[in-house]
């Protein structure tokens, strides 16, 4: 194997630096779940200055991992953007570094319009343009209480200090 070929393979085999993410002053762990959990409240990679946050589902859970706010979508849909800012701030980002967000409705045909409201009023509070790309998905959620459940991937640069790089 010449030298060039060497390194490449050196480097496709080079793992990815990662670690698990979370913030207990909004969201803690699912208590209910199968210790040990087979999942992180997301995950943080870091690929040479940008940065990608994989935020798994989201809900409206409290900081003792109760679902809040049974039987009422709005607030539910409210608690669980609120957990997310919370994730995110966490990581040193805001709603602005969202790309994409997967949106899992427990009754879709009924909620739908609720959510795109609330969600429209959300993301105008925030300031975001472009919006993040979305998809809504009816689904079956971890928990018969929860109405909505949302998914996040944010992308960022890391700021030049933090990388140990003077300007």
């Amino acid at each position: 194997m010449n030298a060039i070929a060497e390194i490449l393979e050196t480097i496709a085999h080079t793992p990815i630096q990662k670690r698990a993410m979370t913030n207990h002053g909004v969201l803690n762990e699912a208590f209910a779940y199968a210790k040990p959990s087979s999942f992180s409240r997301g995950m943080r990679i870091d690929l040479n200055g940008l940065t990608i946050l994989l935020i798994s589902g989201t809900a409206s859970i409290d900081e003792e991992g109760k679902s809040v706010h049974i039987g009422d979508f709005r607030a539910q849909l409210q608690r669980t953007f609120e957990n997310i800012t919370g994730l995110l701030e966490s990581e040193g980002c805001t709603w602005h570094d969202i790309v994409r967000t997967s949106c899992y409705l427990r009754d879709i045909d009924r909620d739908y319009d609720d959510f795109n409201e609330v969600r429209t009023a959300f993301f105008k509070a925030q300031g975001l343009d472009p919006l993040p790309a979305s998809t809504g998905i009816q689904a079956k959620l971890c928990r018969p209480e929860l109405l909505v459940e949302i998914e996040a991937i944010a992308m960022f640069r890391a700021a030049p200090e933090s990388l140990g790089v003077e300007e």
